[in-house]
């Protein structure tokens, strides 16, 4: 009889709760791994909310830190007891579209029902965990092609410190690489949860001189100066386009990054960016997006829209890890609240509600 653990699994819209489900079996290239600590993520409250279809039964979240607790007969270069983390997007790496740089996209279409898809299809990349096949908000969690994903954390990181790095610092660097930043630009960025906070951060890594963070949270506000924003407007009290082109000197920005999700966010980014300049867009959308004519100049304007899905792969994560451990940038602040895996129904509460502050929630077994 197979051995069980408790995990969090999406029963229908509206209800994710934790469930017993066998401990996974592994073929040879996988790994199995036991979580130490996990997360919530944006993207789990859109499955959360049915915004993005996922089949029922499917354990979510994609953020693992672990220790590797069997490895499958062809995984070399890793062992036992040994600490690790794996990417959110886990691309097995064969396919046309990771092999020609794109690394993490396995270039696939699924069929997909609901509002998520392109005639009737949704575009999957690499994205496996909590979407594809059973992910991290569990007690174990089966790692895939786990001699290209896993990464070992180096000693003397915590799981606190290490734990932003398989996603959230992922996605928000990849957008300030996206954003196209020189030393010297004025970038905007907008929305700082936790994806923004690290795209405030990777812009300042980037080079930009002045960083211009956009909320409608004070005290997120006050966390993105100390990741390294120099000027803070609030979307409440302000006219966020109005105020940018004010201090560019009517130029508009070189980049703008959008972290959020929707229209209004991505068409305030648009109007903010200087003619050539790099609009880059990390947002999940939920609906379809319109261009407005005037702020895309009728197509006229050379500007750049660039997407951006998590970058992941060992490589990848060892850069981000490297970077906590130089560090030049701290995270950990990051961390609001801590909850044990049996009471992650609570966690979706506070986080899907955006309560008491809240940023990350370290989720632990």
């Amino acid at each position: 009889m197979a051995q069980m653990m408790k995990a969090a699994v999406f029963v229908e819209p509206g209800r994710i709760e934790l469930a017993d489900k066998p401990i996974p079996d592994i073929g040879p290239n996988d790994a199995l791994i036991k979580i130490t600590t996990t997360t919530i993520c944006g993207t789990d409250v859109h499955i959360l909310k049915g915004e993005y279809p996922v089949a029922k039964g499917l354990t979510v979240g994609h953020e693992p830190v672990g220790v590797i607790v069997k490895l499958g007969s062809a995984v070399q270069g890793y062992q036992e007891g040994q600490r690790v983390i794996a990417g959110a997007i886990c691309p097995n790496f064969n396919s046309y579209a990771a092999q020609d740089g794109a690394s993490s996209q396995d270039g696939s279409y699924l069929a997909a029902s609901g509002r998520c898809g392109c005639h009737g299809y949704k575009l999957t990349a690499g994205w496996r965990f909590g979407n594809l096949i059973d992910g991290a908000q569990a007690e174990y969690i089966l790692v895939p092609d786990a001699q290209g994903n896993l990464a070992p954390v180096p000693d003397g990181l915590s799981d606190e410190q290490v734990l932003m790095c398989p996603d959230i610092m992922s996605t928000g660097f990849a957008g300030a690489e996206n954003a196209n930043i020189k030393i010297g630009d004025v970038v905007v960025v907008f929305a700082q949860g936790p994806i923004g906070l690290c795209a405030t951060a990777g812009a300042k890594l980037r080079g930009a001189s002045t960083i211009i963070a956009v909320d409608g949270n004070e005290e997120r506000l006050a966390v993105s100066k100390a990741l390294g924003a120099d000027i803070t407007l609030n979307f409440k009290t302000q006219d966020v386009v109005a105020e940018v082109l004010k201090i560019t000197g009517g130029k508009g920005a070189d980049s703008a990054i959008e972290a959020l999700g929707t229209q209004g966010t991505f068409e305030s980014a648009l109007r903010c960016i200087r003619p050539g300049g790099t609009l880059s867009s990390l947002g999940v959308y939920s609906t379809d997006l319109k261009i407005p004519l005037d702020a895309f100049g009728a197509g006229l304007g050379d500007h750049r829209i660039n997407t951006a899905l998590c970058p992941g792969g060992k490589e990848r994560m060892r850069r981000l890890m490297s970077v906590i451990a130089s560090g030049r940038i701290d995270l950990n602040p990051l961390v609001t609240h801590k909850y044990q895996l049996e009471n992650i129904v609570d966690a979706y509460d506070l986080f899907s509600h955006q309560r008491d502050g809240v940023l990350k929630i370290a989720i632990k077994p």
